[in-house]
């Protein structure tokens, strides 16, 4: 049986420590499907496709890491797409305390998954996709805070 992970999330926009949570995850799963939350009631900085394309190039080198987008039920699309584990990062104990509660949840709604959380390195603790937007929002640059190589407009 193959260890297929989903790393789900809005990714608007990938940050450096989405990216690096995934690069250190993949030596754990046969493979990790990025998956891309759909919610029609959230206003998205960055299209969908926009996102996708973002995670496609930063992941391009990496054949077990694909790019997915679904919508409804986070453990209704793990069992579309055969997953069995939930990867998530962490950055602080609030993160732990949320995620934790999700975790849960989705055990009893779907008993064979797992939630792996991996923390998130220092250098990557105050980065968040919000921060980025809001930079972005004003101007600045944001190169420090996402992928190498990724163009963000």
């Amino acid at each position: 049986m193959q260890k297929i992970a989903i790393f789900p999330g809005s990714f608007d926009p990938i940050t450096c420590g989405h990216e690096n949570i995934i690069k250190r995850a993949v030596t754990l799963f046969d493979k990790i499907i990025v998956s891309i939350g759909q919610n029609s009631e959230k206003k998205n900085y960055f299209t969908l496709d926009q996102r996708m394309v973002f995670i496609q190039t930063v992941f391009q080198d990496y054949p077990t890491v694909v790019v997915d987008k679904y919508s409804g039920l986070t453990v209704d699309y793990c069992k579309k797409v055969g997953a069995n584990y939930i990867l998530r990062g962490l950055r602080t104990s609030a993160d732990f305390e949320f995620e934790r509660s999700i975790g849960q949840v989705n055990k009893k709604l779907y008993p064979s998954i797992e939630t792996i959380f991996l923390l998130t390195l220092p250098e990557f603790t105050a980065i968040n996709s919000s921060v980025v937007r809001d930079i972005l929002r004003h101007g600045g640059d944001v190169s420090q805070f996402i992928p190498e190589g990724l163009k963000l407009r």
